[in-house]
């Protein structure tokens, strides 16, 4: 459920209209919702309600807004990241060091230090080398870094190729037949303190036998770790729980989920991490645009909307279906290609669409566009980066400004010699 409905013919987001969004922000723009994100983010945490002391860390990636983080620290939220940005983001919007995780395979010298200083709770290691340089900046700096060592399970997660990485030609984390050495020896560095396995398979898993299988394989991994002595105290199951994009879509429910962990790690007495993103933010944001024209096609009208591939890339990059929806519909409907202005075939939103009939400056919106919608957006065609909002109740803020294309490229030099 989200906090986005028709109310008196007219979509609202919680007590707020979204046409006055529109009016007093602007479009296109990002909307969402508070109570939706609180909700969400409790449903979660009851879902693992028969895990003993689970850690929550939201995965930043899916959403880095502070604002959202903020909503997410208040709930008691940790923070996955990925990046030295990220790790600054998570600590401005409050949460502690202790409870953010460090993932991601490609970790510089700078961002271990960053993270190392930052007194962060745990770093998922994703190779030898990787355990050893930070090892070595941890004997430096006269501290120890807790780890968890990423494997890689070699699970089809099902879900899109690009967004699927737990297959052995992924790049992410150690092989499982290498992790049981590679663990023995990484426990053997001074500077860390080896404390357990993590894994993630993929984004958007729209089935929990993928999940299932991958944590069977920790769990016997786990097992022969401690048969040859090493401690294994933690395990961080990561994510990529799936939400439904289009309506009526029928997806694993967080509590399904959570009673499948509770039967799997039954026995593992480890404390379990975990790191939602899409199922906590996904459907508590919508993008908001206005038509700009209908556009006379051979076969089919396009609808010409103000929101382009650079403000939300997943249907370019991915396929994906987002549900198109007019904000004062009018009962008529229309098969129509849902376009935006970009000058590339691929700045698509969806083709043969049955949707509201739409004509020029209506008001839209595209659903679920809480996780990696603003995060990935790009300033493609000089375009401007566009706004986010937060709303609550009867009440919003604007949580991220609209920079435009005039501000991008003040940050741009033309050097003397070209004078």
């Amino acid at each position: 459920m989200d906090h986005f409905q028709l109310r008196d013919g007219r979509l609202h987001a919680e007590d707020v209209p979204l046409a006055r969004i529109a009016e007093e922000v602007g479009t296109p723009v990002y909307v969402y919702s508070c109570a939706t994100l609180q909700r969400h983010a409790r449903i979660f945490r009851e879902a693992l309600s028969g895990v003993d002391n689970p850690h929550i860390a939201f995965a930043v990636k899916a959403n880095p807004n502070l604002a959202v983080l903020r909503v997410l620290a208040n709930e008691g939220y940790g923070a996955d990241v990925v990046s030295g940005g990220e790790l600054i983001r998570a600590l401005a919007a409050g949460m502690e060091p202790k409870d953010i995780v460090f993932s991601g395979v490609g970790k510089t010298h700078a961002e271990l230090l960053q993270a190392l200083e930052a007194g962060i709770g745990q770093f998922n290691v994703e190779s030898e080398e990787e355990g050893r340089e930070l090892a070595a900046i941890a004997v430096s700096r006269g501290v120890r870094a807790a780890c968890a060592l990423r494997v890689n399970p070699d699970v089809d997660a099902r879900t899109h190729e690009k967004i699927s990485t737990g297959k052995r030609e992924n790049k992410f984390g150690v092989s499982l037949d290498q992790a049981g050495a590679i663990y023995a020896r990484l426990v053997s560095e001074d500077g860390l303190d080896m404390r357990g396995i993590a894994v993630h398979i993929g984004s958007q898993l729209a089935e929990l036998e993928p999940l299932e299988i991958a944590f069977d394989k920790v769990g016997a991994l786990i097992i022969e770790l401690r048969k040859s002595g090493c401690a294994v105290t933690h395990a961080d199951l990561g994510g990529g729980l799936g939400v439904p994009y289009k309506s009526g879509e029928i997806l694993p429910s967080p509590a399904e989920y959570g009673a499948m962990v509770e039967r799997v790690t039954r026995e593992w007495d480890v404390r379990l991490t975990f790191e939602p993103g899409r199922i906590i933010a996904g459907n508590a944001g919508v993008l908001l645009t206005r038509v700009i024209r209908v556009k006379r096609g051979i076969a089919r009208p396009f609808v010409i909307v103000d929101a382009g591939m650079n403000d939300l890339a997943r249907p370019a990059l991915y396929g994906a279906w987002h549900d198109f929806e007019a904000v004062r519909p009018t009962g008529e409907r229309m098969i129509a290609h849902v376009v935006g202005p970009i000058c590339e075939t691929g700045d698509t939103f969806a083709m043969d669409r049955e949707c509201d009939e739409l004509k020029t400056g209506d008001l839209a919106i595209f659903r679920t566009a809480g996780a990696y919608g603003a995060t990935m957006a790009s300033s493609y065609n000089s375009r401007g980066f566009v706004p986010e909002v937060l709303v609550s109740g009867n009440s919003y803020a604007v949580v991220a400004d609209r920079i435009p294309a005039s501000e991008i490229m003040a940050a741009e030099r033309v050097p003397s010699w070209l004078e």
